[in-house]
């Protein structure tokens, strides 16, 4: 039997904007790591604004069941990387008293973890009996943290909040809504706008006024 060299996966541009999003992720970690806040912040901003518009490109493009599958789960890790990893190390780093932060941070990290893998295991089921799109999330989506995040890192920036655990308490609530079991009515147009609108503010926030760190 022949074997294809082709490598594992897809490939089409059905998944290029959730690849770049992990890509700008990855970049954030880096940025943070490298102690360089402002950039860490504009990378996550900009896996948020891949991750909101993913789905509307995949949706153009009849697939079939496995490319369907393929698309759930590169989607939740893609966001466990950008909205539960980044902003975790985030935290980490720009907070004091690391064991504290770290442990936080972890378990930030494993809620994110726990609601996109119960996601999955709904989205599948979802798709075989109901395969219109979804009107509601359950708990408060991972890329959430991708509107949060900015504002706090403004606020601490221009000394408005002076907690010095302020990264990592942003984290806690975060935590709690992506584990809650409450119904979210899922943005429509207008709400798409509204976000667009916030993260449109934010980022202008970010290059126009200086930043301490």
């Amino acid at each position: 039997m022949k074997r294809s060299i082709r490598p594992i996966g897809f490939y089409n541009y059905t998944v290029v904007l959730t690849y770049a999003g992990m890509l700008f992720a990855c970049a954030g970690i880096f940025a943070a790591i490298g102690a360089n806040a402002k950039l860490s912040v504009f990378f996550l901003m900009l896996a948020g604004f891949c991750d909101m518009f993913d789905g509307a490109v995949a949706s153009t493009k009849k697939r079939n069941d496995d490319e369907k599958r393929f698309g759930i789960q590169i989607d939740s890790l893609a966001d466990l990387v950008g909205f539960g990893v980044l902003p975790a190390i985030f935290a980490y780093v720009f907070s004091p008293a690391k064991a504290v932060s770290g442990v936080v941070a972890a378990i930030y990290i494993l809620a994110a973890l726990i609601r996109l893998a119960y996601f999955n295991v709904l989205e599948e089921n979802r798709q075989r009996s109901a395969p219109d799109s979804k009107k509601c999330y359950i708990g408060v989506p991972v890329t959430t943290i991708a509107l949060v995040m900015p504002v706090v890192y403004i606020l601490v920036s221009h000394e408005i909040i002076t907690a010095p655990f302020a990264y990592t308490l942003a984290l806690i609530p975060m935590a709690c809504g992506f584990l809650a079991p409450f119904e979210i009515a899922k943005p429509r147009i207008a709400g798409k706008i509204a976000i667009m609108l916030i993260g449109t503010a934010e980022a202008v926030g970010l290059l126009i006024f200086r930043t301490m760190i």
